[in-house]
């Protein structure tokens, strides 16, 4: 089963954007899904994305063929492929990004190795992707909130 978190509250019911743990799947499978792409698509086959598995091998050619077939059904267009990070920082409990460390910082936060290795794969993905310029950043501080980092 799929894990929504409490900062994404305000729209898990209608599910009008795109979860963090679809995201995550995004960069699983290498799809890339554009938020108009996905409000093309019904309820359902967005709640498929979120609860279909994407972990191993057979799991992610399976998530990204499903994928694929569902943004060219819905859209017309191909989906747009990304390259996967065969080594993604997320799933790195040895090191915390500087960029991170910069970005809690800056929120006057300290981030301890330990508390890195503590948390998930999927928490440590969204802490670097809210973290990242150019992301609508209100989500960054409540997620630090929810990961009990303060």
């Amino acid at each position: 089963m799929g894990i929504f978190f409490e900062f994404e509250a305000d729209f898990v019911n209608s599910l009008r954007c795109i979860p963090m743990q679809v995201r995550y799947k995004l960069d699983t499978c290498g799809i890339k899904l554009k938020l108009s792409d996905w409000n093309h698509m019904t309820l359902i086959e967005r709640e498929n994305l979120f609860e279909l598995p994407c972990d191993t091998e057979a799991e992610i050619t399976s998530y990204r063929k499903y994928l694929q077939q569902l943004i060219l059904q819905r859209t017309g267009i191909p989906a747009t492929s990304l390259s996967i990070e065969p080594h993604p920082t997320w799933m790195d409990s040895t090191n915390v990004p500087v960029s991170l460390q910069e970005k809690v910082q800056e929120i006057g936060v300290t981030l301890t190795l330990q508390q890195w290795v503590d948390l998930t794969p999927l928490q440590r993905f969204v802490l670097i992707k809210l973290s990242r310029s150019g992301h609508e950043n209100q989500n960054f501080p409540r997620a630090i909130a929810e990961f009990h980092l303060v």
